[in-house]
C-alpha cells in the first residue's frame, strides 16, 4: 500500500477508532486541532470517557507520550502491511497497562517516550470490552 500522509493516518485511526466504539453503542465524538490531549470523546448513559489514539504504518509507534488520568484509554492503530480495504489492527490500554508496558525491559526509550511495538502491546489486542467497561460504570 502507498504511504499515507502522517496526518492523514491519524485522522484515518480516529475515525476507524470512532466507527469501532460506534458500533458497540458508544458514541464517539472526535475533537479538533492539532493541540489536543484528547482524540475521541466517548459517552454512555452511565460515564464518559477520553481517547487518545495513535497510529502507525511502520515498524513501530515512535515517541509515544502515553496516558494518565481517570477515564482515559489508549488505542493503538496499526496499518502497516494493511491494504486500502483491509481492518487495521487495534490494540487497546487503560493507564494500568500503560504503566504496567514501562514497566518491562522491552521497552527503549527516546528520552522520556518510548518506541512501542505490536509484539509488546499483543496482549491488549481488540480488547474493546476495557472501554465498555469503563463508560457503563464498570470499572
Amino acid at each position: 500500500m502507498e504511504k499515507i500522509p502522517k496526518d492523514l493516518l491519524g485522522l484515518a485511526a480516529e475515525y476507524a477508532v470512532a466507527s469501532e466504539l460506534c458500533k458497540r453503542n458508544i458514541y464517539a465524538q472526535l475533537t479538533l486541532g492539532h493541540r489536543k490531549r484528547t482524540d475521541i470523546l466517548i459517552e454512555t448513559e452511565k460515564a464518559m470517557g477520553r481517547i487518545q489514539v495513535k497510529s502507525k504504518q511502520e515498524r513501530q509507534w515512535p515517541f509515544c507520550g502515553g496516558i494518565d488520568g481517570k477515564n482515559i484509554v489508549l488505542v493503538f492503530v496499526d496499518f502497516e502491511h494493511k491494504k486500502v480495504n483491509d481492518r487495521p489492527d487495534f490494540y487497546i490500554l487503560t493507564v494500568e497497562d500503560w504503566k504496567s508496558l514501562l514497566k518491562t525491559e522491552d521497552v527503549k526509550c527516546q528520552g522520556t517516550k518510548p518506541d512501542i511495538e505490536p509484539k509488546m502491546i499483543k496482549a491488549n489486542k481488540e480488547k474493546w470490552d476495557k472501554i465498555e467497561r469503563m463508560v457503563r460504570g464498570q470499572q
